[in-house]
């Protein structure tokens, strides 16, 4: 899934309500959210998320920044690019809470209903969901929401909801989806996050068409004002039907969100110091450790911290693109990979900030260590010889370094393994048996990349390697990754405690050639198609880690991607304007919940306009 979902367990609530249908019939469970990893953290009557301040003021603005452009308020297209912050004019059925593992609570959905074989679900409206021109959301809106996103929306979500055969109006206000494929637990949560659209604002206005009309939406926050490509405000809708649902109390408290475009991070870092605006992730360590050192800081006008967190890791790599034929060969990528040196790196550019990804699934149980446990090998023994033989031998473990720059045990190795692939150097240039010479582009979209990739290059030149950096802006960036257009990118795949349906987009065969999907590396293996059926399929949690680390050593034995590093806090600095909530979520830093401080803001402005000392 793409929240932190587990096995789906409907939650046992005292106003949930066992429905026995006529003879032989199944029973279903009625209640106000589900749960993929055991029973809801919060009842029936909850008031509000245990991470937010009920009473928080409302009002004040925070500025964000993006980077690069955009030219659409229509964030459900692989067309354009979107707006950031546009989402917010949305919602979807149910909700999440950045405090459980797995959950989804009722947003424009006032219960869910799932039978016992997982067959369909039925979500019952709230009758008070309005659209922002005040009129209801109904029963036709979700369905269809549904079939325009499924045929005319991403590519993402035809493969997402792949499952789901159709969905069905049981009324104004009640909506049937049902499943076929088997079963598939996650299904039932995976709807939840449905993104209601407005089928008579859409009647009227093109959906597959990229378009900077602010749209129609029942979210808590709509579209107050363009500048096309370089910033987008976002204003609370004071009569926001939802304002006072358990899910939202103690959110959405800024009056407006304005999100301002900068041509790239430097730029962009530049501004914030110069608090042009209020919030920053920093997700570069040396940038983190070496440039917040500014005056501002120095006053204590901005406040930096780390905020630990639990959320998966996933895996952040060089990414490299086996629909070229130089990366077929498993042999090619393991010695690319004994090129790159980690530990180097992680001294001289990382100020020692990171820990090495060691799996697809790091920082959670879902990554494999040591050998295959039993419960492993029944999904790994069907395989065998479909898929590497060290899965079955060897732990896995990402090559380490002397820490020198240039080891040469590792450059030895991977000389070797080109050797034994085919590839040797002929006046100084790695050349195929077929006289094919080894070229690589890394394609960038973050020229503060360049810095990390370059050192690697130098390897790759003593391997043989012709290696080069192209650095483009966000559009054509996004243009190249839809048309799988590069050798190597750098990227991340991010992961959920709750590994499902958006596998298949990840790794799956029938998405490597369409054009927009997730299969950035271009997967095409029938091994790893069926262990990404068994993870859906699994019926219990035990069987969903299992099956989950059986497919992460099969990924890390093919050697599809060359592991970076990872860090367990988020680094965030902002100017000393806000509240913020004494309780964060294991999952996140719950931004909505923050609120503009008056007092607090107030005292900036005068600090900010008083002369240095």
């Amino acid at each position: 899934m793409l929240t932190h979902a587990l096995r789906p367990v409907l939650g046992l609530a005292l106003a949930a309500a066992l429905m026995a249908s006529p003879a032989g019939a199944q029973t279903t469970r009625v209640s106000h959210g589900s749960s993929l990893f055991g029973d809801l953290k919060y009842g029936p009557d909850f008031k509000h998320f245990d991470y937010v301040n009920p009473n928080a003021p409302k009002g004040g603005e925070i500025i964000l920044s993006a980077i690069g452009s955009f030219d659409s308020l229509n964030p459900f297209l692989l067309k354009g690019r979107a707006a950031a912050g546009v989402s917010q004019v949305f919602e979807t059925l149910m909700t999440s809470s950045q405090d459980e593992a797995s959950s989804e609570y009722g947003l424009i959905a006032e219960s869910v209903e799932v039978p016992e074989d997982f067959s369909w679900v039925a979500y019952t409206l709230r009758k008070e969901a309005r659209w922002h021109d005040g009129t209801p959301v109904t029963a036709d809106d979700v369905v269809f929401s549904f079939e325009t996103l499924k045929t005319k929306g991403n590519p993402f979500y035809r493969q997402y909801w792949h499952d789901v055969d159709r969905a069905e109006k049981l009324g104004d206000h009640k909506v049937k989806f049902h499943f076929t494929g088997g079963l598939n637990r996650e299904l039932p949560q995976i709807i939840g996050q449905l993104p209601v659209l407005s089928k008579a604002y859409y009647t009227r206005v093109a959906f597959d068409q990229t378009t900077l009309e602010p749209p129609m939406g029942s979210g808590p926050y709509k579209v107050a004002s363009v500048d096309p490509g370089r910033s987008i405000t976002m204003e609370r809708v004071k009569d926001y039907w939802g304002e006072k649902l358990p899910v939202n109390l103690g959110t959405n408290n800024f009056d407006r969100m304005r999100y301002d475009y900068y041509r790239d991070p430097t730029v962009a870092l530049e501004a914030f110091k110069a608090h042009q605006y209020d919030f920053r992730q920093e997700n570069a360590a040396r940038i983190w450790a070496t440039s917040y050192d500014f005056p501002a800081m120095q006053r204590g006008l901005v406040k930096k911290e780390e905020i630990k967190h639990e959320m998966p890791s996933g895996m952040q790599a060089f990414a490299l693109n086996i629909r070229r034929e130089q990366f077929q060969d498993k042999r090619v990528r393991e010695a690319l990979i004994n090129a790159f040196d980690f530990e180097w790196a992680n001294v001289n550019l990382f100020y020692k900030q990171y820990a090495r990804t060691q799996s697809f699934f790091s920082n959670s149980e879902l990554a494999s260590t040591g050998l295959p446990s039993p419960a492993e090998l029944k999904y790994l023994d069907k395989l065998k010889g479909k898929v590497p033989d060290e899965v079955f031998t060897k732990a896995y473990e990402a090559p380490k370094s002397d820490g020198s720059g240039r080891d040469r045990r590792l450059l030895r190795n991977a000389t070797e393994l080109l050797k034994t692939a085919g590839w040797d150097v002929k006046n100084g240039v790695l050349t195929s048996k077929a006289g094919k010479t080894m070229t690589i582009e890394f394609l960038l979209a973050d020229p503060a990349f360049e810095r990390i990739v370059q050192p690697y290059i130098q390897n790759l030149e003593r391997l043989g390697v012709k290696a080069n950096i192209r650095t483009v802006d966000t559009a054509q960036y996004q243009n190249r990754l839809d048309e799988f257009d590069y050798d190597v990118i750098v990227t991340t795949f991010a992961q959920s405690l709750s590994p499902g349906n958006e596998q298949r987009d990840f790794w799956g065969s029938k998405v490597a050639d369409v054009r927009g999907s997730r299969n950035l590396i271009g997967i095409k293996d029938s091994a790893v198609d069926a262990l990404i059926d068994d993870i859906i399929a699994a019926p219990d949690r035990e069987s969903l880690v299992a099956a989950t680390r059986a497919l992460d050593r099969v990924l890390l034995w093919s050697h599809y991607v060359v592991p970076q590093w990872h860090s367990q806090t988020f680094r965030v600095a902002y100017w000393d304007k806000f509240g913020r909530p004494e309780k964060t979520p294991k999952y996140g830093f719950a931004l909505d919940a923050w609120w503009v401080d008056p007092q607090k803001a107030e005292g900036l402005n005068r600090r900010e306009a008083a002369p240095a000392q």
